[in-house]
């Protein structure tokens, strides 16, 4: 597992939303891998074996958990890259601490106690990410939950708060508190630009904004980065409306790491 919290370079957490199937895990994984290595960035895969926290009925949920397990565990063995996946109950922690370096908490269920203290007990790293409705300074309490259950390898995430009914904010003032736990502090560059609750079921986005809130975040002093990414975001199945597409990293890496440098 990559030191997160001794690095020249910030940190980046990508990948697609969900595993889609393994031809294309295994592209966008290995395309992500070799931009990294080449500008020197630390780099963890990131996808959700499946998703739980859907708009709609009819949205995609995944391949089968078993069956997107496996093509993590691939994407690990062939590329030797950190994975990381989120967990929705009590009962996946141990499941996907099968494959996964890091598993993450999302954010409307940071707060669940159950479910913190379980992840915590799998020894893993634990991403938790801030909910949309939580002050910065309450991820406190989140933290020490893990803390608690005997594992100091934690980090937190921003995604944004709830800006109305459809809309989110990122509030940079937070990164103040959020630092105050300790512990890596990760900007997501792509779920904070959501726009949730829209009538047809589907969340919408901004991903014209992804390199606007990244170099925010950067200056600002995040230790890392999330995004999902695809080659063709119009086509993802799940969380399209606010990926970056794959072929954009490269250039937008770049341009961080000149901010990164200008403030060290």
């Amino acid at each position: 597992m990559i030191d997160l919290e001794n690095q020249r370079n910030f940190f980046l957490i990508a990948g697609p939303c969900v595993v889609e199937g393994e031809e294309i895990t295994l592209r966008i994984a290995s395309e992500i891998k070799a931009v990294c290595a080449e500008l020197e960035i630390p780099f963890l895969f990131k996808a959700s074996y499946k998703k739980a926290n859907r708009s709609s009925l009819h949205s995609f949920t995944g391949i089968g958990d078993e069956a997107a397990l496996v093509i993590l565990e691939k994407v690990k063995s062939t590329l030797d890259v950190p994975i990381v996946t989120d967990i929705h109950t009590e009962e996946e922690a141990a499941w996907a601490a099968r494959v996964a370096d890091v598993i993450q908490i999302p954010a409307f269920l940071c707060r669940q106690t159950d479910l913190l203290v379980a992840a915590a007990q799998t020894g893993r790293y634990i991403n938790i990410k801030k909910g949309q409705f939580l002050s910065p300074e309450a991820m406190h309490f989140a933290v020490e939950k893990v803390r608690e259950a005997g594992n100091t390898t934690v980090m937190v995430t921003e995604r944004g708060t709830t800006f109305g009914y459809q809309d989110l904010v990122v509030d940079f003032r937070g990164i103040k508190a959020l630092k105050e736990n300790h512990c890596p502090v990760v900007l997501d560059c792509t779920h904070s630009l959501q726009q949730p609750n829209q009538s047809a079921g589907v969340t919408g986005g901004r991903p014209d904004l992804i390199e606007t809130i990244a170099k925010a975040g950067v200056a600002v002093g995040f230790d890392g980065l999330f995004m999902e990414t695809h080659p063709d975001p119009q086509h993802a199945l799940s969380d399209g409306a606010n990926m970056l597409p794959l072929d954009q990293l490269k250039p937008l890496l770049i341009k961080l790491l000149k901010i990164r440098s200008a403030i060290l």
